[in-house]
């Protein structure tokens, strides 16, 4: 028998034992075949007991009307008192050299072959670096490339898994591969042409980019942005090995403060006496109906039992597309939002996602939320589309708007966060706010798309009364004819 789950495809031989695999149930002998070698995944009282718990807790934060089951939920949501949830792995790793070393590892680093390092690279190392990735060590040698492009996880030593759904590699060209013949170890240079770090036991590979494409995103089609500002360009090979970072990558923007690791996160959660996190991500200014979505999930989680649920709104800050609000605009945004008290500084953290963004749908959602997990994060909030774009060529969306949801809460090592399907915000014309949308009174509800949105703003046209607050609203009129004027110029 024969099952999927998103690229992954397993086969179960037959016999006594049974895996839950989203909502099928498949049988299995000696355990799950993957490419011809056998990966047992005992199934246990106590795994399905955790899964059903997770299930009704994102069933109870997914649905309007939950007084049917709230007294179940209520009573199978038992907040955790040990602590925040362990990193993939079981250790947060740290890839910074240790202040003691740095002379010599920098001494060392002078003597090495070197590698040039572009944007995207450079904020590769610090994903890594700070264990967003965790238990990835560095560049990834070709078979966790293998494992991440075509199971979207990792097994571990022991034989679990962790989710890792994006190829996070390292690209060099014919002639440097060449010249790295018997090396065993090189210094990356940063895009300001400092050392940034030693990439130790290098393994060279060859850069199927047509393959990696075709897996990431489900298309070759052209305009893919991340496609066309790093893969499409990049070297024909690709080199992995173990990081060695000799300080701590800054960007000297301004926002070095909001870039908080996760070690850092695990720390200020701990300082709150958070009892549970819940994250969420965005590439985009926050109006009202992203901050009801989150306040109304603090209240859920309240009203379920948890003392001190705290926010983690966390906007990615690696590359993101032209046409994107740029980091430095976004935050100003967000400072706007919690001073105005949309949201409650208390209980929310702010901090950046220093990731690039690939805006490949359902398998980059995935990454979104294991990243988090790593950060302390327990629930994860994620609505429509996540990760998604317009296709580049047919004029429709890339992605099936439920798929990314549907995708993370069956994606194998991603059973220990909590996934919150948001409902659907839009303004409410009758009470002039942000409200959940009720189709049975559709036509009294106005969707503000993003298009919509920027076209007002650079028009200097105020939004409907209550879609953002006031100041948040400002920052995206000074930005969006900031860059007419430019534009004009």
């Amino acid at each position: 028998m024969e099952a999927v789950l998103g690229r992954v495809s397993l086969v179960a031989a037959t016999g006594s034992r049974s895996v839950v695999v989203g909502d099928s149930k498949v049988k299995s002998g000696t355990g799950w075949f993957s490419g011809g070698s056998v990966v047992v995944l005992p199934v246990t009282a106590k795994l399905q007991r955790r899964e059903r718990l997770y299930r009704s807790v994102a069933a109870k934060l997914a649905t309007d009307n939950a007084s049917a089951s709230t007294s179940a939920t209520m009573d199978a949501a038992v907040p955790r008192t040990g602590g925040l949830i362990e990193p993939d792995g079981g250790v947060l790793v740290d890839l910074h050299v240790p202040e003691q070393e740095k002379e010599s590892k920098r001494a060392e680093a002078a003597t090495l072959p070197r590698i040039q390092l572009a944007k995207v690279d450079l904020e590769w190392v610090h994903t890594v670096a700070e264990g967003w990735a965790s238990p990835l060590t560095g560049f990834m040698r070709q078979s966790e490339y293998l494992q991440a492009l075509h199971f979207n996880c990792l097994r571990l030593p022991d034989g679990s898994f962790v989710n890792m759904s994006l190829p996070i590699v390292l690209s060099i060209d014919d002639e440097k591969k060449e010249s790295l013949a018997g090396v065993t170890a090189v210094t990356l240079v940063g895009p300001d042409g400092n050392d940034v770090a030693i990439l130790r036991n290098i393994e060279i590979y060859k850069h199927n980019k047509e393959e990696r494409i075709a897996r990431t995103w489900g298309t070759t089609a052209s305009g893919l942005p991340y496609v066309d500002e790093a893969i499409a360009n990049a070297g024909n090979w690709l080199v992995g090995g173990d990081l060695e970072v000799l300080e701590r990558i800054k960007y000297n923007d301004g926002l070095d403060h909001y870039r908080l690791s996760p070690a850092e996160l695990r720390a200020e959660f701990e300082r709150r006496e958070a009892d549970a996190v819940f994250a969420f991500q965005l590439r985009n200014p926050v109006h009202n109906g992203h901050a009801l979505l989150m306040t109304d999930t603090r209240r859920r989680l309240l009203d379920m039992g948890y003392k001190n649920p705290i926010l983690l709104l966390h906007p990615l800050g690696g590359y993101t597309k032209a046409d994107d609000v740029p980091l430095e605009w976004r935050m100003k945004q967000h400072d706007e939002v919690l001073e105005a008290g949309v949201l409650d500084p208390a209980t929310t953290v702010v901090a950046i996602f220093p990731s690039p963004m690939h805006y490949a749908g359902p398998t980059e959602v995935q990454w979104h939320a294991k990243a988090r997990i790593n950060a302390g994060a327990d629930f994860y909030i994620v609505g429509r589309d996540p990760a998604g774009m317009g296709h580049p060529t047919a004029g429709r969306d890339l992605y099936d708007a439920d798929h990314g949801k549907m995708v993370l809460s069956m994606a194998p090592g991603l059973e220990r966060l909590n996934i919150l399907p948001f409902r659907v915000a839009a303004y409410d014309k009758t009470q002039s706010q942000m409200a959940f949308f009720d189709p049975s009174r559709a036509q009294d509800f106005l969707f503000i798309s993003g298009t919509k949105m920027r076209n007002f703003a650079k028009n200097n046209e105020l939004p409907p009364e209550g879609f953002m607050c006031p100041g948040g609203w400002q920052v995206l009129v000074d930005y969006y004819q900031g860059l007419q004027k430019q534009e004009s110029a």
